[in-house]
């Protein structure tokens, strides 16, 4: 057989995918696997995409992205006080199109990325795939939270970038000041990138700690941002980076070879997505995560506090089995579907997703509970 490109060999299959495809041979089956929320496309968004189309903006679109939205985009994140102009945002086929190009864009052949984990999987694979080298940062042993020392210990004169990603996908976490501050320090005038990946940012109605107004770290940071989470607009894969603008300049080409441009009606929609309140949506999120929290303190499992995003941690090592085995068999026995940590390289917990229907997270968190009591 003619070789492909080696890189492609270092990757593997999600798992967060493998499981929910699991979990879909058993009909009856309740899926807490997928994060992605369960509410309809605001109505004003889907409106304007209708307009859109009747307007017939179904030309190409400029590569960066259509010009209004990238003025909207830098007008929202100056009000969020990042300081940004439209130059600086290039409009990408969700955050996953952001991550690609920031870190395709940055890294060469034995660089080094370090990764706070446990870790959403598709960072390993990006740094993987520019043959880059990803080092693996553990945050559990620290409550999931970033250390001066932990850091010095990671970096070395090949480290290019850092990954942040909070709230955290999958604990809920949310890096605190303390933990900012040391990654500051750590990176402040050094030639390493933080690429901070902040989707679930969107979720939160209380301001969270964000390394992404630091003015001293403008030069270094990255900010990949996504429609999907916020606006329930996941189908619709539309996202953005926001970076130096030098460097986005030589970005752009790297987007341009890659898919061109964003569907110009999509676009447009997305200028209407930013003016839509989505608190409602943010409040029935912590709504869930308290009955969560509640239901897994009840059977007795520990885990991080969530303060974000859609996730909760159980740790599950005290039960004598791997947790890849502990998510088989509660899909195939408990008939409820979750993610297993190592997925996330943080082995011994799963990963509980609670955006979905109150039904069916009060009917999946019952079967967990039997479960457990039938087993253990």
């Amino acid at each position: 057989m003619i070789a492909t490109n080696r890189y492609l060999d270092t990757l593997e299959r999600s798992g967060i995918r493998r499981f929910t495809n699991l979990a879909n041979a058993y009909p009856d089956c309740i899926k807490l696997t997928i994060g992605e929320p369960d509410f309809d496309t605001p109505a004003p968004i889907k409106a304007a995409v209708l307009n859109a189309l009747a307007e017939n903006r179904t030309h190409y679109a400029p590569n960066q992205g259509v010009a209004a939205l990238r003025r909207e985009i830098a007008a929202f994140e100056t009000r969020r006080g990042m300081q940004c102009k439209e130059e600086q945002v290039l409009i990408t086929a969700g955050a996953t199109g952001a991550l690609f190009t920031a870190l395709m864009g940055i890294l060469n052949p034995d660089d080094e990325v370090i990764i706070p984990t446990p870790a959403f999987p598709l960072y390993e694979s990006i740094v993987r795939l520019a043959g880059a080298k990803p080092v693996f940062l553990d945050t559990k042993k620290d409550g999931f939270q970033l250390t001066s020392a932990a850091l010095e210990e990671a970096i070395t004169p090949k480290t290019k970038a850092i990954v942040l990603n909070s709230p955290n996908n999958p604990t809920g976490a949310v890096l605190t000041e303390a933990s900012l501050k040391a990654v500051k320090a750590a990176v402040l005038g050094k030639d390493i990138f933080l690429v901070c990946d902040q989707v679930y940012q969107g979720l939160s109605r209380e301001k969270l700690p964000d390394l992404t107004l630091e003015k001293a770290l403008e030069k270094q940071l990255f900010l990949c941002q996504s429609f999907s989470k916020p606006y329930a607009m996941t189908g619709w894969r539309v996202g953005y980076l926001i970076g130096p603008e030098p460097i986005m300049e030589r970005l752009l080409l790297l987007h341009a070879a890659k898919v061109a441009a964003i569907p110009t009606f999509l676009q447009d929609a997305c200028i209407t997505a930013l003016t839509v309140d989505v608190g409602e949506m943010a409040e029935i999120y912590e709504k869930r995560r308290s009955f969560v929290c509640r239901r897994l303190d009840e059977m007795g499992l520990s885990y991080p506090k969530p303060k974000g995003a859609f996730y909760v941690f159980p740790e599950i090592s005290q039960f004598g089995m791997s947790d890849e085995e502990f998510c088989t068999r509660l899909i195939t026995e408990g008939k409820v579907a979750a993610v297993p940590g190592s997925c996330f390289g943080c082995p011994g917990h799963i990963r509980i997703s609670y955006c979905c229907g109150d039904a069916q997270l009060e009917t999946g968190l019952a079967r967990l509970e039997a479960f457990l009591r039938n087993n253990f």
